[in-house]
């Protein structure tokens, strides 16, 4: 490492921690290692007893360091699903059981894992990529809804990395030029060591220039008393000596490194959440300095800030929302990533630290990027290639297969909120079931539960907190059914005010007939439900006839009354060419329409005003339309259907293939009556008045769309729902 073949016969071996004894020694290799040879101050004041034994040659720490656990319950392979709960259960389960044969009384039954990664529930591809990745450290990128365990994932991986290989980094003061510090990597908890060894050779360093200073100043005084009889001169003689040799010092300060990543106390491998950070948070900074020069300025070394790249080495840095960060900032995560070591600099242009620049620091971490299905359209190509190339991408699932295993651990899932929250009640079977009922209803399909936990676990909190006002000892059936009413979301209690305004105004129609007006259903948000009149009117144009739709249609309700438009054409005997067919969503705000779940809707009001046969106003309905007339399946049925409840509606219309999504609450299953359909025909025979004018309709509909289903066919469509 020196030119020096004294210095390389005194060196010690590489890699135990020292710092190197020639100041002028060049940097080596530091993409490995517990030392990257990176040259240090003159002289290391720790001895080889107080450095303690060197890591292995894989720069591993030596025995006696915190090592990974090696019983059964550290193991890689036992995460999140695979451990059972631990509680009593049934040996024969009956597949009703909403416990999933849990013989329990509270959540106080439930032993919670201590583990992190043994918490996670659900998300099993997701899981066996996550072990993967770290056992291989590999990087991966999540994308999903929000709050289906993304971060906790993230957190469970570094909880599964060996803290054996973590490190301590220290900045130093080079000589040669000041504005380029020297870094340097040693095992984690001997930065300390050293830190302490210089400051207390630089406290020896001043106590003797302190000494000898009060001496020369004692000298001069007494001289300028008794012999030259000078006491003014002697005292600003005194003055100046004082001065200089508080001047000198500084420079003794400057060789005391700067601790920038210490992981003394760390039992576990470093996980950074960078979500949102700033360049400087991120990269690593460099502080301004506004004294830069007359001795009063700061070492450039002293300034010296880590970023989250940096604190994050072998480790896990988790960034969600990826396509927030800006195109810079990308650029150099993807620099970080592939060199696994990254300069720190300033990262203001109009500051001091602009004009350092450190020696490489590592970054050799697993990087987690996460974020919603937009994540991926504002992301830097190239960093995802990188991420992509060295690792794993993995979609977050929405839902679960609804079975007795997994009602067991959303059990579980309860005690662990419980648990986590601390000012909770224990949680009553009663109580615990209404809450997986809860995540069926909110999983929108049939046999699943939802894998949103995060909204489930605030369910959890407001009934809780519900119980603890009332000074309960626990949380019962009531104390949920009442905390879900009380945690409705921003767009549920926007909906419920629409609806109690709309019945204030007469703007809703529950009863009797209207030609061209049909009440329609949509969703806000994600579990909102909310009833949206559709009305048409036909007229003579002026011109060619156009179809003419109003109501901020967003482009795939659009696509949808134009689809609509087909059959109307092809249905209508009269020449509709010479008319304008006018179609108004009422009242639908500035949020406007989106998605294709009125075309039932829209098809029915024009055929009604076409034709001129009232439509029944106690009846609401939602669903696709094929261009040959088939009801395809929507999503948020189980909210929609609610909402006509709400509105007086005594009959709702849903494409036949939802039938298995529908879970409504309770209260709602004598207020209305569920009707599902496969065909525009059968949509019309239900809803139009009239059974001569009625039967000539459906069978003149019947005979163009060259679908002759006979009532009640069923038509196949797909399993689950489309996102409209």
């Amino acid at each position: 490492m020196s030119n020096d073949t004294e210095a390389d016969e005194n060196a010690p071996d590489e890699g135990d921690g020292v710092i190197d004894e020639a100041p002028d020694s060049p940097p080596s290799d530091r993409t490995g290692g517990a030392d990257n040879g990176v040259s240090g101050p003159p002289e290391d004041p720790l001895g080889p007893e107080e450095r303690g034994p060197a890591p292995d040659e894989h720069g591993r720490a030596p025995e006696g360091r915190d090592e990974a656990p090696e019983d059964a319950e550290g193991t890689i392979d036992d995460l999140g699903s695979d451990v059972e709960v631990d509680a009593e259960v049934a040996d024969d389960v009956d597949e009703d059981d909403l416990l999933g044969g849990l013989k329990i009384d509270s959540t106080e039954e439930i032993d919670v894992p201590d583990r992190l990664v043994d918490q996670v529930i659900g998300q099993e591809h997701a899981r066996d990529v996550v072990m993967k990745a770290a056992k291989q450290r590999r990087h991966v990128m999540m994308i999903g809804s929000p709050g289906t365990g993304k971060s906790m994932l993230a957190k469970a991986m570094s909880e599964l990395l060996p803290p054996e290989e973590l490190q301590d980094v220290l900045v130093y003061h080079n000589p040669d030029d000041g504005n380029n510090p020297k870094v340097r990597t040693v095992p984690a908890g001997k930065g300390d060591q050293i830190v302490e060894a210089h400051k207390e050779e630089a406290r020896k360093r001043n106590q003797m220039r302190s000494f000898l200073m009060w001496i020369i100043i004692a000298i001069v005084i007494g001289y300028s008393f008794i012999i030259a009889g000078q006491i003014l001169l002697g005292i600003l003689a005194a003055g100046v000596i004082y001065l200089a040799f508080r001047y000198g010092s500084r420079g003794g300060d400057a060789m005391v490194p700067n601790l920038i990543v210490n992981n003394a106390d760390t039992t576990t491998a470093p996980f950074e959440d960078a979500t949102g950070a700033h360049a400087g948070a991120l990269l690593g900074d460099v502080r301004h300095d506004p004294f830069q020069s007359g001795g009063m300025e700061t070492p450039s070394h002293d300034r010296v800030e880590p970023g989250a790249i940096h604190k994050a080495n072998k480790g896990v840095l988790f960034i969600d929302e990826i396509n927030t960060l800006d195109i810079r900032s990308q650029q150099h995560l993807m620099t970080a990533i592939q060199e696994g070591e990254f300069h720190i600099t300033g990262q203001s242009e109009r500051s001091s630290g602009a004009m350092v620049q450190t020696e490489p620091v590592p970054t050799d971490f697993i990087m987690i990027a996460a974020g919603n299905l937009d994540a991926m359209e504002n992301m830097h190509p190239a960093l995802r290639s990188r991420i992509k190339g060295y690792g794993y991408e993995v979609y977050m699932d929405d839902t679960i297969e609804d079975t007795p295993e997994m009602r067991r651990k959303y059990a579980r899932f309860v005690a662990q909120e419980v648990s986590k929250d601390g000012r909770l009640p224990e949680y009553s079977a009663a109580a615990i079931e209404e809450v997986i009922l809860e995540a069926r209803r909110r999983a929108g399909r049939k046999g699943h539960l939802t894998l949103k936990l995060r909204n489930l676990g605030g369910l959890v909190r407001v009934a809780g907190d519900i119980a603890r006002s009332e000074d309960a000892d626990f949380v019962t059936r009531d104390h949920v059914l009442q905390a879900k009413g009380r945690s409705r979301s921003i767009e549920q209690q926007l909906a419920d005010d629409y609806i109690e305004r709309r019945k204030d105004y007469e703007l809703q129609v529950s009863e009797g007939y209207e030609v061209g007006r049909v009440n329609g259903l949509a969703v806000m948000g994600e579990d909102s439900g909310i009833m949206l009149p559709v009305m048409a009117e036909v007229t003579p144009s002026q011109g060619p006839g156009e179809v003419i739709a109003t109501g901020q249609l967003k482009e795939m309700a659009q696509e949808a009354v134009s689809n609509v438009s087909a059959i109307i054409k092809k249905f209508s005997d009269e020449n509709i060419s010479e008319k304008d067919i006018h179609i108004q969503f009422v009242q639908t705000g500035q949020q406007g329409v989106d998605g294709d779940s009125a075309s039932i809707t829209v098809a029915t009001a024009v055929i009604s005003a076409l034709e001129g046969v009232g439509v029944d106003q106690s009846l609401a309905m939602t669903g696709s339309l094929s261009v040959r007339g088939d009801v395809l399946p929507v999503g948020g049925v189980t909210h929609k259907i609610e909402a006509a409840a709400k509105s007086g509606c005594d009959r709702v219309i849903i494409p036949a293939a939802n039938m298995q999504d529908v879970m409504i609450e309770d209260e709602y299953e004598e207020m209305v009556e569920i009707i599902p359909v496969s065909h525009i025909s059968e949509v019309l025979d239900i809803a139009l008045e009239g059974e001569a004018e009625k039967d000539s309709l459906v069978a003149r509909l019947k005979s163009i769309t060259g679908s002759a289903l006979s009532q009640g066919e069923a038509v196949s469509g797909p399993s689950s729902p489309s996102p409209q």
